[in-house]
């Protein structure tokens, strides 16, 4: 019985340790470059958020708005976001997709993974400092993501929309929605 019970207690700490992660299939829309958002976003500069930080891209690399609600039983609220920025990545055959507001004190946003015809998202740690990478647990309600291609190679240029639901800590519900673009680094 002891031996059994210890085993079943290993099982379940190994199974706790897994990380789970919501891979749903993205679409394609080659004509995403054409987008009225997207086209522009190439008419305003890119946002700096803090006083010495060094802008990477000359024109805004995205144009999305979160709104988190949140409720404790006796306060209602909603919060809005819509100064974020797109960094995107190519490392080992996967694209990572970060949309942040990181101004050196805290972050707030989402990072995606792409790889074959699937992606994942994990929610950005607010409490996250700059140079940090710290993820939230979050329970996904529904994700969607649209590229302009299947192919990505570095210096590339990547076009986007996003469509994400999730509740984090079962208080703050965030819906995550927008248009990006980025060059692939």
């Amino acid at each position: 019985m002891r031996l059994f019970l210890f085993f079943t207690g290993i099982l379940l700490v190994l199974l706790s340790c897994q990380k789970k992660h919501n891979f749903e299939n993205f679409t394609v829309d080659k004509s995403l470059p054409g987008n009225d958002t997207i086209l522009l976003l190439s008419k305003y500069p890119e946002l700096k958020l803090y006083n010495s930080e060094i802008v990477e891209s000359k024109t805004r690399t995205a144009h999305i708005v979160q709104a988190a609600s949140y409720s404790d039983g006796f306060r209602k609220g909603t919060f809005l976001f819509d100064d974020y920025k797109c960094k995107a990545q190519y490392q080992n055959d996967t694209l990572t997709i970060k949309l942040n507001n990181n101004n050196g004190y805290f972050g707030n946003g989402i990072l995606i993974k792409v790889f074959k015809n699937h992606f994942y998202i994990k929610d950005i740690d607010p409490k996250t400092l700059k140079g940090e990478e710290k993820f939230i647990k979050s329970k996904v309600f529904s994700q969607k993501l649209i590229l302009n291609s299947k192919q990505f190679t570095k210096n590339d240029s990547i076009y986007g929309f996003i469509d994400y639901k999730c509740s984090i800590d079962s208080l703050v519900d965030k819906h995550f929605k927008g248009y990006f673009k980025t060059i692939i680094q």
